[in-house]
């Protein structure tokens, strides 16, 4: 590749974060021609999102920690975070994505114009004026692309950028991206557990394992069925070895669910049957224009049973999230009622001890500096035995055990969130997108202490996009909004 011809150039990456031992990435080499479409995969920690971070310049400072090696990028640079939240900038959407082109210095038509194109291009077609307050998980993950795309760059970063949407937004978001490199020499690296469905447009997959080293690097053709089922030279096959470093391959069916001890996850007692009829719920956003009210929920009837998983499920933006937060007690109801979960009037010992919450965001259930003092903080404050080592070792977290919560890769940080709500094993478990960023390995993990917990008396919900998780599910309610999302502007 002739050095004109290379869009970004990693050489002997070294990154350890603070508070941990050993570095995540160490001794890294990339390179990235102009205009090609790489696919970065491995098991959940191997390094993937830190790649990014370094392609982003963004380790260092923002991100502290010991940092070597060279890293250069020509042209500007796209990124959408694994926590698409976490670059929301604006409180409208439109001032969100034209935050880019404004600090460009471009004249506010194009300004506009690419802000209108780009928001269009991921099916985010919202009002300009629309709170990013009000958005979904997968909503917010379209926004930060829209706000990507509309920067034009010279290399696009995307960590999981489908991971929360349904297979129609997820297609949609794809679609978008290609159609937005179409005839140019963006350069693209994503990150994506399920890389499957992106094969048709990559040129190269990159795989990681463990500290970040790169184990293959293969033509996406390589990692079909067919290819992956021919082992060389009689030893194993591409297709086993990456199985089993827990790799998401197209036509591999899905792990089982681990079989969890009910010690880590029976309630005292059995959960409730949860009964929702004509849940209206309402999000108010304040600003600078008054009080914005997002209609969410309207008219909603559900029944969570217990002693069984039920996988709330619908297409992003139906309010899935809102459902749970709101049996959680974390949102009240405008109308209708929520029965047999605690709910909002509950004091807050009693609600941590028969309702357990994973948020979509697992950053806000994170409260200790240590991962183990996570697990242990709420059955401490309780009064109630957690076996913290055999938590975290199921988990595959029990190398951590010393490391700070706010320093693990995303998938880490889902766990540790699920450990730290769910180790004091309460009777009502409700998990906002708990799979995502997940290996097939700690997917099994996951999912298995979901199933457990209900096979063992909890009432168990989850909202989720995830199908091989709603396969393993005993009961489902299915959102089919969008919801109607009415605005009303007050001053």
């Amino acid at each position: 590749m002739a050095r004109d011809d290379v869009r970004a150039r990693v050489r002997g990456l070294r990154w350890r974060p603070t508070g941990r031992a050993t570095p995540t990435v160490d001794g890294l080499d990339l390179t990235v021609g102009a205009g090609e479409r790489v696919g970065l995969v491995g098991p959940s920690g191997a390094g993937k999102s830190t790649v990014l971070h370094a392609l982003a310049g963004v380790l260092g400072d923002p991100l502290p920690g010991e940092l070597s090696g060279t890293v250069h990028v020509d042209g500007g640079v796209g990124y959408v975070p694994q926590d698409p939240g976490s670059a929301v900038v604006a409180s409208r959407i439109g001032r969100d994505v034209a935050f880019g082109p404004e600090n460009a210095g471009l004249p506010r038509a194009e300004i506009w114009r690419r802000t209108d194109e780009a928001l269009d291009r991921v099916g985010l077609r919202y009002p300009t004026g629309r709170p990013t307050s009000a958005l979904s998980g997968g909503e917010l993950q379209r926004l930060a692309l829209a706000g990507a795309l509309a920067r034009t760059p010279g290399l696009l970063l995307l960590d999981e950028p489908t991971a929360m949407l349904d297979p129609a937004a997820a297609a949609e978001v794809r679609a978008a991206v290609v159609g937005a490199l179409e005839g140019t020499d963006t350069s693209l690296v994503v990150v994506d557990h399920h890389v499957g469905p992106w094969f048709e447009h990559l040129d190269r997959v990159v795989v990681l394992g463990p500290g970040g080293r790169i184990t293959h690097d293969v033509a996406p053709a390589a990692l079909d069925a067919a290819a992956l089922d021919v082992p060389a030279g009689g030893a194993t096959s591409l297709r086993d070895e990456l199985t089993r470093a827990g790799v998401w391959l197209p036509g591999v069916p899905a792990p089982a669910p681990l079989d969890v001890p009910a010690s880590l996850v029976a309630p005292d007692g059995p959960g409730p049957d949860v009964v929702v009829e004509g849940l209206r719920v309402d999000l108010v956003t304040r600003g600078l224009r008054g009080r914005t009210t997002t209609n969410a929920l309207d008219g909603v009837a559900a029944r969570l049973p217990a002693g069984r998983l039920t996988a709330v499920t619908g297409p992003s933006g139906a309010g899935k999230s809102t459902l749970v937060a709101t049996v959680a007690g974390h949102l009240r109801p405008t109308a209708g009622e929520v029965r047999g979960a605690p709910g909002r009037t509950a004091r807050s010992r009693d609600l941590a001890r028969s309702c357990g919450w994973v948020p979509q965001q697992p950053e806000h259930g994170l409260l200790a500096l240590r991962v183990r003092d996570e697990v242990e903080l709420t059955g401490r404050r309780l009064g109630v035995a957690v076996d913290a080592d055999e938590v975290l070792a199921l988990l595959r977290l029990d190398h951590l055990a010393d490391a700070h919560p706010f320093r693990l890769s995303g998938g880490e940080q889902r766990r540790l969130a699920l450990a730290a709500a769910l180790a004091h094993r309460p009777g009502l478990v409700l998990l906002d997108e708990p799979t995502v960023g997940q290996d097939r390995q700690t997917w099994a993990a996951v999912a298995g202490w979901a199933v457990a917990a209900a096979r063992h008396g909890a009432t168990v919900a989850a909202s989720t996009h995830d199908g091989h998780l709603v396969a393993h599910a005993g009961h489902q309610v299915r959102l089919d909004g969008p919801a109607r999302q009415r605005q009303v502007v007050a001053a």
